[in-house]
Order: structure tokens, then sequence, then C-alpha cells
């Protein structure tokens, strides 16, 4: 792919990723839903709180209405809203405007089929075609020309689905909620709100700059100490677009998503909701979280980095929970793509089911050290497929010598290549990735 890569098409705002992008993106998704097939499209669209998004939304609205499709505006929204209201409201695709959790000068467009799930690869190439100028698409005109609609009832739903979904009371439980100063500023707090918990918000004051700035599932000290300091039971941060969970327990410890990977995954287990007693995490998790499933008695299958790995190996085999280490968890039978808030309600089933608190429903998970070290490089296909660095992974596998493992890896949304040591002490995973970094040297941007 030239432009989309694992998670939509990214880059920063008006550089990578322009303004004509999001027209012709919103030309050809109009036209390929709708009159290609006589027909008129129906499209909707959310966005996050960062500045450009209000321009990109503005330049997908006008190549929607362009092509002959009506465009539904969710207006600021969690990703997940996106993928929930595609489905409930039988649209045609659904298109969101967000960054996730980079910089608020980056942006970026993520497309799902009118099942919810993420663009067809065949349906993103024909998009590549287009913008390259190597398709083209006729105008509507007349009485062809689409519409905009102001969808506000859209995220109600969702908020709706949200309280819905959770068969509990929250009454007397004090909740610390880090909205990343993202999506989750309008919809989380009134979820919280809804089901009885004393709520206490940090970060949910956009204003277009302030996306993850310090803050969110990203930097999570804050939220540490704004839950020990005001005594809360649990905490939860989310990320720009609320995809990924990260929780904080009543002692300020974090609970990332590996360690909510085993309290969802137990719990379910326990209660005969965990499809074929399996979880789904990613060749990132710790290796104390599969030490602990072993423990548990729960099966597991590992898959690529990525939610989309995750949810494909979830939908291939009907298993009912997976996710990775960074947040992102899927409840299979209730989603198809992370939910940040939703997690986050499933985690307080589990608090509540339990009578346990969060740090006493994680005790029996021993993580092992971690140092993951991120290398801006010039190329990073080019670093992946360099001998030298290629060698050095082997090298510092054979310096642990069973004693922990070394991942490296390119990231699928940013010009990096990521190198993850994993043994029993900080001092062996800076020794082993030293070996890479060293390697990795050359290719430094």
């Amino acid at each position: 792919m030239k432009y989309f890569g694992t998670d939509g098409f990214r880059g920063v705002a008006n550089e990578g990723l322009n303004v004509e992008h999001a027209f012709k993106i919103g030309r050809f998704v109009g036209w390929y839903y709708g009159a290609r097939q006589q027909r008129k499209a129906r499209v909707i669209i959310g966005k996050d709180t960062r500045r450009s998004s209000y321009m990109f939304e503005s330049a997908l609205v006008s190549g929607l209405v362009a092509s002959g499709a009506d465009a539904y505006m969710l207006h600021v929204i969690p990703t997940p809203g996106v993928s929930y209201e595609v489905v409930d409201g039988a649209f045609d695709c659904g298109v969101m405007i967000t960054a996730s959790h980079n910089p608020y000068t980056d942006n970026g467009i993520k497309l799902v089929n009118s099942e919810g799930y993420k663009m067809d690869e065949d349906v993103l190439e024909l998009i590549e075609d287009y913008i390259d100028g190597k398709t083209e698409v006729p105008l509507a005109t007349g009485d062809a020309i689409g519409c905009t609609v102001d969808y506000m009832q859209g995220r109600n739903r969702y908020i709706a689905h949200l309280i819905a979904s959770a068969n509990f009371s929250l009454q007397g439980v004090k909740v610390g909620l880090d909205c990343a100063n993202g999506a989750a500023s309008s919809v989380a707090k009134p979820v919280f709100d809804a089901l009885g918990a004393d709520v206490r918000v940090i970060n949910n004051s956009p204003n277009g700059f302030n996306i993850n700035v310090d803050c969110g599932s990203t930097h999570i000290d804050r939220l540490r100490r704004h839950v020990v300091e005001q005594g809360l039971d649990v905490g939860f941060a989310y990320d720009g677009d609320a995809d990924r969970c990260i929780a904080v327990d009543e002692r300020g410890n974090v609970v990332d998503g590996d360690l909510i990977l085993y309290v969802c995954g137990v719990y379910l287990n326990k209660h005969g909701r965990l499809t074929a007693g399996t979880v789904v995490p990613t060749v990132m998790s710790n290796y104390g979280l599969f030490k602990a499933f072993d423990d548990a008695r729960l099966s597991y299958e590992t898959t690529a980095v990525g939610d989309k790995n995750v949810y494909a190996c979830m939908r291939e085999n009907g298993y009912s929970l997976g996710g990775e280490q960074s947040g992102h968890v899927i409840f299979g039978d209730i989603e198809c793509t992370g939910d940040g808030i939703m997690t986050s309600l499933r985690v307080m089933e589990v608090i509540r089911a339990e009578r346990e608190t969060l740090s006493q429903l994680c005790a029996p998970v021993k993580l092992y050290p971690q140092e993951l070290v991120n290398v801006r490089v010039g190329d990073k296909d080019a670093a992946m497929s360099d001998e030298a660095v290629l060698a050095a992974a082997r090298q510092a596998e054979e310096f642990l010598a069973g004693r922990g493992r070394v991942l490296v890896r390119a990231s699928g949304t940013e010009p990096l290549v990521r190198t993850l040591a994993e043994a029993p002490t900080e001092e062996l995973c800076r020794e082993a990735n030293a070996f890479v970094l060293r390697a990795l040297e050359p290719h430094r941007a």
C-alpha cells in the first residue's frame, strides 16, 4: 500500500496527508458505494478533537456529496463509535478522522466497511489508484448531488449502547477517567455517570492542540497520581480516539492491556464465556502473561502486532477475547474493534462481580521487565532487511540464552523500528537491546 497503512492513511496534517487526499477519498467512496451501483450511498463520519480534524471533515464531506452520497456527521466520537453506528444505522461504510495516540500535528483517515470492520484492502487499493489519477470518477449533478446530515443522534445511540452493555451499578464506586483531551471527552463521563459512579475526570478540555499531550493511555503518570491523591477505587486512561484503555489500580499501579486480558480472561472462563478457553494476545505481550495463562489453565494464540491481526484470528476461530499490551482489547461477543470505554466497563464488571480490588485481581501475574526502544529511521523497510540488523537480533537472543527474548519490528504507522527486550532484569534487557541498537545506528534519520 502506498498511502494506507495498518491503521489507515496517516501523516502530518497538510504534509503527508492533505485536504486534497481527503476530498478524493470522499469522492471515490461516495461513487463506489453509490453511483457505481445506481444508488445513493449513505456514509457516516466521525472525528477526534485535533484542530485539523475539522478541516479534513469538511473535505471528506465535500467529496462525498459531490459524488452523490449522503454524508452523516457524527462529529467528535470515539473510533469504535463509528464502527458501532455503521452497523446499527445500516450505513454503507464509515470514516473516522484521527491519528489515535499520535501528536496533534498528525492526522489520519480510517475507513470501515458496512460490518464495522476495517476496510477491505482491495477497496483501499482502488482508492489509492484514484488518488494517483489512474482512474476517474464522475461528478453528481442536479438532484443526484448528495446532502449532509447532522447526525448527533448517532452518538447518543452509541452512548446508550455502552450504558446498556453494563448490567451492574457503580453506585459508591470512585472512578478516575483520563480522556486524553480527545474523543472520549464527550462520551466517557456520561456513561459512568449513568451507572451511578462517583466520577473524577481529568484531561477532558480539548482545544485542538492538547490531545494526547502528557495525558491519556500513553502518558499514565498523571492518572496514577490522581487515583492515589483522590483515594479512588480505579482509574482508566484512553488515547486520542478512545479505542485503547489502560487502567490504574487503587494503589496507583499501571494495569496495561496484558493484565486486562488476564483479569477478563480468567473471569470469562470461570463463567463459561471464554470461547475454547482461549485468549488472543500478540507477540509483544509479556512472557509473564503467558506463564500466568498457563497457571490459570487458559490457552492462548499469539498474532502479529496490530488489533487488525488480533481480530482476524478471533474472527477466523470464533474466539471471544483478544488484545494488545497497548490497551487495544476486543470482546468478540459484543464488538469487532477495540473500544476503550467498553474495556473499562468490562473491567468494572469483574471488580463488582468478584468483589475484589483490581490489584488483587492482577496479583497472580508476575510481569518480566521489558525495554522498548523506538529508533527513528530513514527507511524502515531497508533497516528491517539489513543483514547486520538481523544478525544483531540473533546475537541478542543468543546472549539471553533462553532467559528472555528480543523482538525487532517496524512500526505500521511511523518511520520507526522498535526493538523490545524482555528478561529477568532491566540490566539484561538493556544489554540485549544494545546489540540491535548498534546495528541500527547507520539507519537513523
